[in-house]
């Protein structure tokens, strides 16, 4: 279905996608789409874009606090050594989504960006040299002119799978690449298409 962006009544036009949702239009306007470029927080949300597979990323948003306690603030050096015990209280998060495969997989992936970080290039600088290091601006006018993944999320996928990352498909490789500014998805008459070109990241939203 073609959706095109909504006036709100902030007198601002955004993509269609947040609804009137306070906290997801927060999201829309301070984070999705601004390049981001620091290590962790790219391990970050690819991780979360990982567990968004199969769900919608609001239902992801709203637990993403719990997600960071419960995962050690994404910090991959200790997710790296999570043992079995540490699997089985994860399972057992019910402020997480509990999927075994998905907890499996952020260890894997903690292990690859270790493993990157150590003997080069560098998580953030492998991504952006994909992108020779500046975002694609796009300029769609409706969602359904925005694709689900493109040659480029093809490729970056089966690179960061042959690092031993998992659940890094070519979908949720352009999901992240849309989130983290590495794609500038915004629709072109959205407020934030001119201006998520900025590098500077806001601070954490927190559900409240």
């Amino acid at each position: 279905m073609s959706r095109a962006p909504r006036l709100h009544p902030d007198g601002k036009t955004r993509c269609p996608w947040p609804g009137d949702d306070p906290f997801y239009v927060a999201y829309h306007d301070t984070e999705w789409g601004v390049p981001e470029y620091d290590d962790r927080a790219l391990y970050e949300k690819l991780i979360l874009d990982g567990f968004q597979a199969g769900l919608s990323w609001i239902t992801i948003l709203r637990k993403r606090d719990n997600f960071r306690t419960a995962f050690d603030d994404f910090q991959p050096e200790k997710i790296a050594r999570y043992n079995a015990k540490k699997v089985h209280a994860l399972m057992n998060d019910a402020g997480i989504v509990r999927n075994r495969a998905k907890i499996d997989g952020t260890i894997a992936s903690a292990k690859s960006y270790l493993d990157i970080m150590e003997k080069g290039p560098g998580f953030s600088k492998l991504l952006w040299d994909f992108m020779d290091g500046r975002p694609k601006v796009n300029h769609f006018k409706t969602t359904a002119s925005v694709p689900a993944s493109t040659p480029l999320s093809v490729q970056i996928s089966k690179d960061l799978s042959s690092r031993g990352f998992k659940f890094v498909g070519p979908t949720i490789v352009y999901a992240f690449m849309q989130a983290t500014g590495m794609v500038n998805d915004h629709l072109v008459d959205c407020h934030c298409h001119a201006s998520c070109s900025k590098t500077q990241r806001k601070p954490r939203l927190k559900v409240k």
